[in-house]
């Protein structure tokens, strides 16, 4: 088994019975280090440092007890944030209709990023709506990452602020 799906295994039925949901899972490795990385998410409020901070004293004897991992690694516990990543079926289907960035790992047309309306997530392939002439559909293999996008900022219009806008 490998160590994301041995880690899920152990963690999940912990964050879960703490009211919070499981987002993702990653080892990764940056430099020399090792870095485990679980991502928490609930449904009722942001996730905040305490939601992190319970998860990480909660998981971590569980962790050491199992021992799915080998090496050294430092424990990361995080919210996915709100430009959080899709990477499983269920997050596509969660955020259909939802705003993402999607980054292709090759250029079409010399463009690597299109944003657009999540239309579709079907086995592996990804379809957004760019425009209302434009659809762009990518294969698995051709995605770098799907993104939500946070508009905040750039629909930000000081006359939307109550008329008050020069």
């Amino acid at each position: 088994m490998n160590t994301v799906l041995a880690v899920t295994e152990i963690v999940k039925p912990i964050v879960e019975g703490l009211g919070l949901s499981l987002w993702d899972v990653r080892f990764e490795k940056e430099g020399s280090s090792w870095y485990l990385r679980i991502f928490i998410d609930r449904d009722d409020a942001p996730v905040d440092v305490l939601d992190c901070e319970k998860v990480s004293r909660a998981v971590d004897e569980p962790l050491d007890k199992a021992d799915p991992i080998s090496q050294s690694y430092y424990l990361e516990v995080s919210s996915p944030g709100i430009e959080r990543e899709l990477t499983r079926k269920e997050h596509f289907e969660q955020f259909l209709g939802a705003p993402v960035t999607l980054k292709l790992i090759r250029p079409v047309n010399g463009q690597r990023e299109f944003v657009g309306e999540l239309l579709s997530y079907e086995e592996g392939a990804v379809t957004i709506k760019v425009d209302e002439q434009t659809q762009m559909t990518a294969q698995k293999g051709e995605i770098a990452s799907v993104k939500l996008c946070d508009f905040f900022e750039q629909d930000y219009d000081d006359t939307d602020m109550g008329g008050q806008g020069e």
